[in-house]
């Protein structure tokens, strides 16, 4: 039978305040959103009770989601919101995918060049108006694909990426060409399938990213109706446009109607745009402890 080592005094103290420190930023970071949720799903009548510290709602309702499920323009900003996100972080992880294999093959004709090209981009970021022309001469204004089209490549990505791909073997990628793979083949079939660690996180990253957008949504879209759900989070949260989000007789149908509270209607709509990213995040948690070379070729 084999004996525990019990481990020294000063390591157990330096663990458990290790604890108490990530208990205190958990507890930090939770409490907001709880507060938010717990407006958000108070009784309207008592929601004058819900305090900056309180994390259960007072009573029950759900008038403040039906209100928002009720409104066209939330409901269209929402599946915009969804397709920029979807379409965009699909359209980023395959041509950074694409660039970051193609810049770690050593027989790329000007690799060098290339990489120099890359840095001073990442340095000399495109000036905002230089964009707008750019984006009015291509004809994409009031299009959503002027916001999904915005940094397809995201050169600190890429940079992560290529130095992901060079970590896997030689010997995978000369197999397959050997076999008669194709430089795609090589890279779906090989190279992506293990460096799913990698393409979660930067589609984490990239996904968040357009999930946020709203600077130049606010910019190159006019159309209300094309709006992401950020923009009218900011119209209605930051601006104090209520007036809007409630619309035109949209809430006489409800008892509940006059004694809405304008609070906690905010906090709803600040939890339908927080909510999609907390729903992902645990997914894509996993792709983060596994191996890159799980049955791999050992050298």
């Amino acid at each position: 039978m084999v004996k525990k080592v019990k481990p020294p005094a000063v390591e157990l103290f330096w663990r458990w305040l290790f604890t108490a420190l990530l208990l205190l930023v958990c507890v930090i970071v939770l409490v907001p959103m709880l507060n938010l949720l717990a407006l958000s799903l108070s009784n309207p009548a008592r929601v004058p009770e819900v305090r900056g510290l309180t994390v259960f709602p007072k009573g029950f309702s759900l008038i403040n989601y039906r209100v928002l499920a009720a409104n066209p323009l939330f409901v269209r900003s929402f599946l915009n919101s969804v397709f920029i996100t979807v379409v965009g972080t699909a359209l980023n992880l395959l041509v950074t995918s694409m660039a970051a294999f193609a810049l770690t093959r050593p027989k790329l004709p000007f690799r060098r060049f290339f990489m120099v090209l890359i840095i001073i981009v990442m340095i000399l970021e495109p000036a905002l108006v230089t964009e707008y022309l750019v984006i009015k001469k291509i004809g994409l204004m009031n299009s959503l694909w002027a916001v999904i089209l915005y940094k397809t490549v995201n050169v600190y990505y890429l940079i992560i990426l290529m130095r992901y791909f060079e970590e896997i073997p030689p010997s995978l990628i000369d197999a397959a060409q050997v076999d008669g793979a194709s430089n795609m083949t090589v890279l779906r079939k090989i190279v992506m399938p293990l460096a799913k660690p990698a393409l979660a996180t930067l589609g984490l990253f990239y996904g968040v990213f357009h999930w946020n957008e709203y600077f130049r949504a606010s910019i190159y879209l006019t159309d209300p109706m094309k709006y992401p759900l950020q923009l009218i989070l900011r119209q209605f949260v930051v601006l104090d446009d209520t007036a809007s989000l409630i619309g035109s007789g949209t809430l006489f149908s409800y008892d509940e109607a006059a004694r809405l509270s304008y609070d906690a209607l905010q906090a709803s709509t600040i939890i339908v745009a927080i909510l999609p990213v907390l729903i992902v995040y645990p997914l894509i948690l996993k792709y983060y402890a596994r191996g890159v070379m799980e049955g791999g070729v050992k050298e």
